[in-house]
């Protein structure tokens, strides 16, 4: 297990900066290096790892200190420098080690430290290696530093309030699915995920394992009680058994999550501009663009479609993934996966908005943004849905309310295989809105307002009658 401990600072920690920081621990420590020199290990004189610190992170963007560490944080005015280390909790002065560390760091070159307790800036002593301690250099292209590795599974122990999805378990999870290993976060019941690190879990072969405090562990996403067994977590009967722990800490608020799932597809010319779908969503919804967008959190870099497009084309044809967010006033982020098809460039958006009550979110503004993206921007697909939830965007390892369908949009060219006259007419009532030009139309159906849970019966009927159309019945 690790203890994060993370300096925001003011000015950019050089290299003579750094030294002056890593040298918290005195003369005799070592240092390693790991992912080409971007993360620096703080060991032993034997090579047993104390401390890693990550390359310092330029936040061009406001909110990311309070939305991911702590509201009462005041962090330095954007841009500032984010320096996150991990102390090993195996050692009990490594941990002082990295607020030492952290502390020199905000001492030099101003800022803060989060947390504020783990501040210090005196010389921290860390025990001698014993005669039965051997060092191991990490080989090139190894998995990340995990708590536990098994054939089949990389545990990662964390506790801090809220989980994000890092750098650091970014580079886990690619190493994980590279070597067909499932990645298990086990954290105690009171740690929050994003959403970004949510979406990354759900589904096999990952989880989120919670400790129970009434004893053993359970999933935070669908409360199975889990136990370990032949190197990993599993449930402990089928069908599983849900824990007490999950369902009585059910979430009953009057918060709500309005969230579009939306696929775009267009040519891939030279003057295509990625992005531009979202921004669009994003002002119809919130008034506003986007504030900044990035591959990991803390999100850092300004919003801009530009660069977004370039990071596309440099990893094509692979695909890119990017998390987007908003200003701090209003609760918003969003995932952008990028992917090369038969028919085009596919954009497959997941925007999650949060609101204080059900009356705030702009169920009105669905159908116009629909007609908008089908003009404009080449809408395939578009599902909204509104969800009792915290419209902090975080998780807690409880029962949470489904989501409900609100809306369903189908782009012009599925409507064109389908053919018109069956796409408009499932065996529903409900009559769905034309959308698009008059030789070229699209479909926006409307299912409900969020709070009707028939909503998804309508929905798997309406998808099985469209998936049931004859092409070219027109």
């Amino acid at each position: 297990m690790t203890k994060d401990v993370i300096a925001l600072t003011e000015k950019t920690p050089d290299a003579r900066t750094l030294l002056a920081a890593l040298y918290a621990g005195g003369p005799d420590l070592s240092l390693t290096t790991t992912d080409d020199g971007a993360v620096i290990h703080l060991c032993s004189p034997a090579g047993r790892p104390l401390v890693s610190v990550e390359s310092p992170l330029l936040v061009h963007v406001p909110g990311e200190a309070e939305r991911l560490l702590s509201p009462h944080i005041t962090p330095p005015q954007p841009p500032y420098w984010w320096t996150e280390t991990r102390a090993s909790t195996a050692i009990p002065a490594a941990e002082p080690l990295a607020g030492s560390v952290c502390g020199r760091l905000t001492m030099l070159l101003g800022g803060t430290t989060w947390p504020p307790e783990a501040a210090r800036t005196a010389v921290v002593e860390t025990p001698q290696d014993g005669d039965d301690v051997t060092a191991t250099r990490l080989p090139d292209g190894a998995l990340p530093a995990v708590d536990v590795l098994t054939e089949s599974t990389a545990v990662v122990i964390a506790d801090r309030s809220i989980l994000p999805l890092t750098t650091w378990l970014s580079d886990i999870l690619r190493s994980t699915a590279a070597t067909g290993r499932a990645l298990h976060i086990v954290t105690p019941p009171h740690v929050r995920l994003t959403l970004p690190l949510r979406m990354t879990l759900v589904g096999a072969p990952n989880r989120w394992v919670v400790k129970n405090p009434e004893g053993g562990y359970y999933d935070g996403l669908s409360g199975a009680v889990l136990a370990w067994q032949n190197g990993t977590f599993a449930p402990t009967v089928t069908p599983a058994k849900v824990a007490d722990a999950f369902t009585r800490g059910a979430q009953h608020t009057e918060e709500r999550r309005l969230t579009l799932a939306l696929r775009t597809v267009r040519s891939p010319n030279t003057d295509l501009v990625l992005g531009t779908a979202l921004e669009t969503a994003w002002r119809h919804l919130t008034g506003a663009p986007p504030t900044g967008w990035g591959t990991a959190e803390p999100i850092n870099l300004p919003w801009s479609p530009r660069q977004l497009t370039e990071l596309a084309r440099s990893r094509s044809p692979q695909p890119t993934h990017a998390l987007v967010i908003g200003p701090p006033d209003q609760p918003a982020i969003a995932t952008h996966r990028t992917t090369r098809t038969t028919a085009g460039i596919a954009e497959d958006v997941t925007l999650t908005i949060g609101y204080p009550t059900a009356e705030q979110a702009p169920l009105d503004a669905i159908e116009p943004l629909a007609a908008e993206l089908v003009d404009a921007h080449g809408l395939a697909t578009m599902l909204t849905t509104l969800t009792v939830a915290s419209a902090d965007l975080t998780l807690a390892p409880v029962l949470t309310a489904p989501p409900i369908p609100i809306t369903f949009t189908l782009g012009a060219r599925d409507v064109g295989a389908i053919g018109l006259t069956h796409a408009r007419r499932p065996p529903l009532p409900i009559k769905p809105v034309q959308l698009g030009t008059t030789t070229n139309p699209a479909l926006h159906y409307p299912l409900g307002n969020g709070t009707d849970a028939d909503a998804w019966p309508a929905l798997q009927t309406l998808t099985a009658h469209l998936k049931s159309g004859t092409p070219n019945t027109v």
